[in-house]
């Protein structure tokens, strides 16, 4: 006897995304809806304005497009961050500073700067969240390489179905330095943010329901589009916000863990 399927469900009232040649999901939306075409350009993740100077200064490129998308999800939704659970999926955070840290511990001097050690865990950019937006609501943080985007989805569903909390999912990745790239060759900087609610409300955008499947991931017409998704784990989800963008009642299946992929279905409110 087969087993029922487990679905879990939310609302999504807030978007964020910050990628190369998509600099903001306003941007973004025209060009998955099909209204405007797609060009590669580098990500430009500005400096955090909501963090104090000190710490602004030391952030780097995937905690800057981390909490810029957090920040644009929600704005948009007209959330306050002090209210919502965060998780936090990246499949390696801050490429740069593991470089550098490479290259001091292979030199002769091993002095490691205590800046670079704390900006090194996988959950800085959860901790500089907390201090942007006075945030000290519980914030999980997730590294499972490939299937970040989908893990991060499945816990910030789950913390939604199970506790019953307005959580915003930010998944990011950020490109290392040579001669890392060569084993891990992330091509950009991306990050995408959904603010998910346990209940519709006036900002609700749509609604999404997931479960775990077999089925072929869907592939997005636009070859350079594609290539994104494929190249970097926080871009697994831009199937979803192509169907959000065209206003689609659709489901789309998404890449996870091998063999099992998501299947996602969005059903628009507006």
């Amino acid at each position: 006897m087969t087993a029922p399927r487990t679905i879990l469900t939310a609302w999504i009232d807030g978007i964020g995304l910050m990628g190369p040649g998509l600099p903001d999901w306003p941007t973004a939306r025209s060009i998955l809806a099909g209204n405007a075409a797609y060009a590669f350009s580098p990500t430009l993740a500005p400096p955090p304005q909501s963090l104090p100077p000190a710490e602004r200064r030391r952030t780097g490129l995937s905690v800057k497009v981390a909490l810029a998308v957090a920040q644009e999800a929600i704005a948009a939704g007209q959330l306050d961050p002090r209210q919502l659970a965060t998780v936090f999926a990246s499949s390696g955070a801050d490429g740069d500073n593991c470089d550098a840290i490479c290259q001091v511990l292979a030199s002769d001097d091993r002095h490691i700067s205590p800046t670079r050690f704390h900006n090194s865990v996988h959950n800085a950019p959860a901790g500089y969240w907390g201090i942007a937006a006075g945030a000290m609501t519980p914030a999980t943080v997730l590294c499972v390489y490939d299937g970040c985007f989908g893990a991060g989805l499945l816990e910030a569903l789950t913390q939604v179905a199970a506790e019953g909390n307005s959580t915003l999912l930010i998944a990011y990745d950020a490109p290392y330095p040579e001669p890392l790239h060569a084993a891990r060759p992330l091509p950009a900087a991306m990050g995408l943010a959904l603010a998910l609610m346990p209940q519709q409300s006036a900002q609700s955008l749509a609604r999404i329901q997931v479960s775990l499947s077999d089925a072929e991931p869907d592939v997005l017409a636009d070859t350079g589009l594609d290539a994104l998704r494929r190249a970097i784990p926080a871009a697994r989800g831009l199937p979803v916000l192509q169907a959000l963008a065209r206003g689609e009642a659709r489901q789309v299946v998404l890449d996870y863990l091998e063999p099992l992929r998501l299947a996602v279905v969005v059903e628009p409110c507006r």
